[in-house]
């Protein structure tokens, strides 16, 4: 693609000065609500990466022989919140992973079809819901208590900054592979 060609969004950003939904007015106040404002933060950041592609994009592996796309990252993403905040934070070891079968976490077998774009971004978003409701029902007082990580100890706090970490990483990656897809780049 020549620079002539390439799409790098609006002068340089994303989306049109005031269009942007990850800023807010007011800052959060409290650890609990600046952790909860920076997983917002990313988790639209990766959504927004994603919008206005179709299938055969979304799922458009990054270089070879890395199998990464960004449906790939949206199924990562969607085990990764059900890892940490259904299985960890809710002390439900017990469950299943999702996508158990994918040693990849879920960037293997990455299928260009609408259908499993549907069930890709279904399950995030039904994994985002849930990890919503949990943060819903606690406050600052319990982010330094402990989780069994089987066997090892964290902090309620350490696996939330795990997570502002996570999807931060992706973000990146996000970028990037949006920029082969397309050309366009920004924030």
């Amino acid at each position: 693609m020549s620079d002539d060609q390439r799409q790098v969004g609006y002068d340089g950003i994303w989306l049109p000065e005031g269009e942007d939904p990850r800023h807010q007015d007011e800052q959060a106040v409290g650890e609990l609500a600046t952790y909860r404002d920076y997983l917002s933060h990313y988790r639209l950041t990766l959504e927004l990466k994603c919008q206005d592609l179709g299938p055969e994009d979304l799922a458009k592996q990054s270089v070879p022989p890395s199998d990464m796309s960004l449906l790939g990252l949206v199924r990562h993403m969607a085990r990764v919140e059900h890892s940490w905040f259904q299985r960890v934070l809710q002390e439900n070891l017990e469950l299943p992973r999702l996508d158990e079968d994918d040693p990849t976490g879920g960037f293997h077998k990455v299928e260009p079809s609408q259908e499993s774009v549907d069930e890709a971004f279904a399950s995030w978003r039904e994994q985002i819901a849930g990890a919503e409701e949990w943060l819903d029902s606690i406050d600052d007082s319990v982010l330094g208590d402990m989780r069994d990580l089987r066997g090892d100890q964290t902090t309620v706090r350490d696996i939330l900054v795990h997570m502002v970490e996570e999807y931060a990483r992706h973000a990146g990656h996000a970028d990037l592979l949006r920029e082969t897809i397309d050309g366009r780049t920004g924030q």
